[in-house]
């Protein structure tokens, strides 16, 4: 797809991934990682007394499920991409907890692509990550990637 035909679905809901699942021991794994062991997250016994009525994953760790989620997500990507990196956030809302053993997806809408330099071009997009079976998402963010082709 060129980049023109990809500025051509600005507005347009671009993507949804394949549901995956956020078990405890994927919890208990980013904990190790980056040292947030919050007994929220970690402790199943101390996490039933708290009004989620157990454990939950790190907001962060939903966030860095993007990256897979969007791999998984078949987006459209511009012809003769060499590389593509990520350029920043502009917003992000936590706004429900992922409680451990449910399964989330990510929603994708093409907010902007614009031409920065000859070959480079920058997208913002409004993601939206679901959890199956909530009516609240658990989060949505306005991400920007840049493109070289």
């Amino acid at each position: 797809m060129t980049p023109q035909d990809i500025v051509a679905k600005v507005g347009e809901q671009i993507g949804t991934s394949p549901w995956v699942e956020i078990s405890q021991e994927r919890i208990n794994q980013f904990a190790e990682a980056t040292g947030d062991h919050q007994f929220i997250h970690v402790n199943e016994e101390a996490a039933k007394m708290t009004p989620f009525g157990g454990t939950i994953a790190h907001g962060f760790l939903t966030l860095s499920m993007i990256p897979y989620l969007s791999a998984e997500a078949d987006l459209p990507k511009p012809d003769g991409i060499k590389m593509a990196v990520n350029y920043g956030g502009n917003k992000t809302r936590f706004i429900n907890p992922v409680k451990s053993g449910k399964k989330i997806r990510g929603h994708w809408k093409l907010l902007e692509m614009t031409e920065k330099r000859p070959g480079q071009w920058q997208q913002t997009v409004e993601i939206t990550i679901e959890i199956e079976g909530e009516e609240k998402p658990a989060l949505i963010c306005e991400w920007m990637t840049m493109f070289f082709v």
